[in-house]
């Protein structure tokens, strides 16, 4: 079981050195859990589509050239938003074909080189469409090229992560006066035009929601080419956003069971006629990642213990910030790794960060935590320490990965921490005189 590993795991942490008093923050990533999240998803949209399928990793959960390889030798491709994330995606091995270029202010630099390399390109607006034209030319394309649609089918429990509100700031608001007719017509002007796009919202969305939005674009595909008298749109990207159970170890909800759903309320969409490609990015990684710190000290106020550790804010910044809808779970180690034992007590989980807020646990219940202990912040492998936020230059940890065997765990070191000298560097050491 992934929790037994994650014992293990950080035992052999403190054992070899991972963790001490002069490092004490890193992150652990359970490999053996990441190759199974990417086997259950290929696996579950195998099972009920007759047509290809391409499954691109959201780039944003997990930026690292690491994790992006080991994720493209399990099939998966990759889906970037920025300059930066296809530049991870290349250095990861990434193919071309296997990757697919969202975002709402894509630069024509952007779009040029795209183009170029044959990636798959989703156009967001028709500003943008526009420019594309004017970037194709009369010639073939070599990248498949679709628009993105915004179902418009209402916000889920996290509104800063619902994108298909009536005004939210992604693809064509296909509700909006107009709108549909626009996009069909854009279509017909464009027989290169092959795909079509839609991403309604991440955690805090029902299943029903998202199938509702796949169901829009889904129509939306057949009246484009039924209007167009031929198969004109041959491949959906559906997005991602399936939802994380962040409250136990267990997986839910699955890649099967929405795979199964979608196929039960949208037939069509998986009968041959139509190539899929998926945008997942917190569902494969959020379970497999810990944040592993170091109680530095406890203390009391208001008769309730807090004890302050070295994570917070840098790592955990959803969570600091927006508590409410990320709460994250806590398991106590003492100072060798084992599971700490005794009665729970009502205690704050302190971050490192110089403000009242950083905290990633209010009122928790705990074994009471002493200094020299460990804490594990659990499901944090997507958003959090592989986007560190650099509040009080906070420097990033080392990141790393894990196998467990009858040999015992072996690590490998997936990104090194961040020295001194390289923050320093970062924030204009080099050129100490600038301003003078």
């Amino acid at each position: 079981m992934a929790s037994h590993r994650r014992d293990h795991a950080v035992r052999a942490a403190v054992e070899q050195g991972l963790i001490t008093a002069d490092e004490p923050v890193t992150a652990l990533y359970d490999i053996a859990g990441i190759r199974a999240s990417a086997a259950a998803l290929t696996t579950a949209f195998q099972q009920v589509t007759k047509g290809s399928v391409l499954h691109a990793f959201a780039v944003k959960a997990a930026p690292l050239v690491p994790v992006l390889r080991l994720l493209d030798t399990e099939g998966v491709g990759a889906e970037v938003a920025s300059p930066g994330e296809l530049a991870l995606a290349r250095a990861a091995g990434v193919r071309p074909e296997r990757i697919v270029l969202d975002s709402p202010a894509k630069t024509a630099a952007e779009l040029r080189e795209a183009l170029a390399l044959g990636i798959a390109i989703n156009a967001d607006n028709p500003q943008e469409l526009a420019r594309i034209d004017a970037l194709a030319g009369a010639g073939p394309l070599r990248s498949p090229v679709g628009i993105r649609v915004n179902a418009q089918i209402g916000a889920g429990a996290i509104g800063a992560l619902s994108t298909a509100t009536p005004t939210s700031k992604f693809g064509v608001a296909l509700r909006d006066d107009g709108a549909r007719a626009w996009v069909v017509r854009a279509y017909l002007d464009r027989p290169w035009l092959t795909r079509l796009h839609t991403h309604s919202g991440s955690q805090g969305l029902t299943l029903r929601q998202m199938a509702e939005g796949v169901r829009t674009a889904y129509d939306l595909a057949e009246e484009i080419n039924a209007a167009a008298g031929r198969r004109q749109v041959d491949a959906l990207d559906i997005g991602g956003g399936l939802p994380v159970n962040f409250s136990t170890d267990e997986e839910t909800p699955t890649f099967a069971e929405y795979a199964r759903l979608l196929r039960d309320e949208i037939p069509g969409l998986f009968d041959g006629r139509y190539g899929l490609v998926t945008e997942f990015g917190r569902s494969l990684l959020a379970k497999h990642g810990t944040v592993l710190a170091r109680v530095e000290y406890t203390k009391t106020a208001g008769a309730r213990p807090i004890a302050v550790t070295h994570a917070g804010v840098q790592l955990a910044t959803r969570t600091v910030y927006d508590p409410a809808s990320w709460p994250l779970r806590i398991v106590a180690y003492d100072a060798k790794g084992l599971p700490r034992n005794g009665a729970s007590v009502e205690q704050d989980v302190a971050g490192p960060a110089c403000f009242a807020g950083d905290l990633l646990a209010e009122a928790r219940q705990l074994p009471l935590l002493e200094p020299g202990d460990l804490v594990a912040v659990l499901d944090t492998g997507a958003y959090y320490f592989t986007n560190h936020y650099a509040y009080n230059s906070l420097v990033r940890p080392a990141v790393h990965g894990f196998h467990t065997g009858p040999d015992g765990v072996r690590f490998v070191t997936a990104r090194p921490a961040q020295t001194l000298d390289e923050m320093v560097a970062e924030s204009g050491g080099g050129s100490v005189d600038a301003l003078l």
